[in-house]
């Protein structure tokens, strides 16, 4: 579809709400992130996979390499064992992941992206007839008491849906907006941070000129975050050595704040130059409503968009 004569470059782009709201409602399960890496390919032009499963764009041919990167990993879990009687259990894919972060998956919708299609689950609770009369010393749910229903009745009518071993389990999606601009989700602070970074992404392909002559800046979108960086690590050692790096990702503040702390770097790597991170904001990280701003993602957008154009 085209835009009419005369429309700005700017208005032309999606709006970045819209751009969040679509990003909060895709999962990418660290070591499983390959579809998410395909939107991003698809709405950035000239940008490719490359060999680590990263969404990499390179603007301008100086000298001068520069790096800005965001991760699109997240927590989660993948199917530990289908038992005869078609029921899933769990085990939780590599990533630090916040105490108790385990409980709310209890009750909760599910989903189970099998071969052939994501599938709707949920995750059983213990029966109140049986557990009724106990005392408060009965054990707390843990991953090990989590049994997800997919409708099957039998091992093989869920090995016919495209469910296996390994294969990756989710919460159930549902962004939710409320209060002036706050977008909930699980990882919310993350993808919108990867959501203003796209979004200044296309904006720097959109007009040319905007990457100073000396140099070339890569844009990535890298997976694995949560397995030492290997996302990161893999276009640092194919696109490298930076003279600078940028992280854009989300972080525990208020939501809104844009946050550079100068602690918690990744471990040193040559390749990356001089690191810095920026932070958006969120509220209840960790949570399946995790809250982050739109507003504070049009102010990281800007600053991104200023960091780009080599401006202090």
């Amino acid at each position: 579809m085209f835009a009419p004569p005369g429309l700005s470059a700017q208005a032309r782009e999606p709006a970045l709400p819209d751009l969040a709201l679509r990003m909060t409602a895709m999962t990418a399960v660290t070591g499983y992130e390959q579809a998410m890496i395909d939107t991003l390919v698809s709405l950035l032009p000239g940008a490719s996979r490359d060999r680590a499963g990263n969404a990499v764009l390179v603007l301008g041919g100086g000298e001068r390499a520069r790096l800005v990167a965001c991760p699109v990993s997240e927590p989660g879990y993948v199917v530990g064992r289908v038992r005869p009687d078609g029921w899933l259990t769990l085990r939780r894919t590599p990533g630090r992941v916040p105490a108790g972060v385990d409980r709310q998956l209890e009750g909760q919708p599910v989903t189970v992206f099998g071969r052939r299609a994501a599938l709707p689950g949920v995750v059983a609770v213990r029966s109140i007839h049986l557990t009724r009369g106990r005392g408060p010393t009965e054990t707390a749910f843990t991953l090990d008491s989590a049994y997800v229903d997919i409708g099957a009745a039998t091992a093989a009518q869920a090995a016919a849906a495209g469910v296996a071993t390994l294969t990756p389990v989710a919460l159930a999606k549902q962004p939710q907006r409320y209060g002036r601009d706050l977008l909930a989700a699980p990882v919310a602070g993350r993808r919108v941070a990867c959501a203003a970074l796209l979004s200044a992404a296309r904006r720097a392909v959109a007009e040319q000129g905007m990457v100073p002559r000396a140099d070339r800046l890569v844009i990535a979108f890298v997976v694995g975050q949560e397995l030492g960086g290997r996302g990161l690590g893999a276009v640092a050692n194919a696109r490298g050595p930076f003279a600078e790096t940028l992280l854009v990702d989300g972080g525990a503040g208020a939501p809104g704040a844009l946050l550079k702390p100068a602690d918690s770097l990744p471990p040193p790597r040559p390749a990356l130059g001089t690191v810095t991170r920026w932070l958006l904001g969120a509220r209840y990280v960790g949570t399946p409503v995790e809250s982050a701003s739109l507003t504070g993602a049009d102010s990281l957008r800007s600053e991104i968009l200023e960091w780009m154009a080599g401006q202090p």
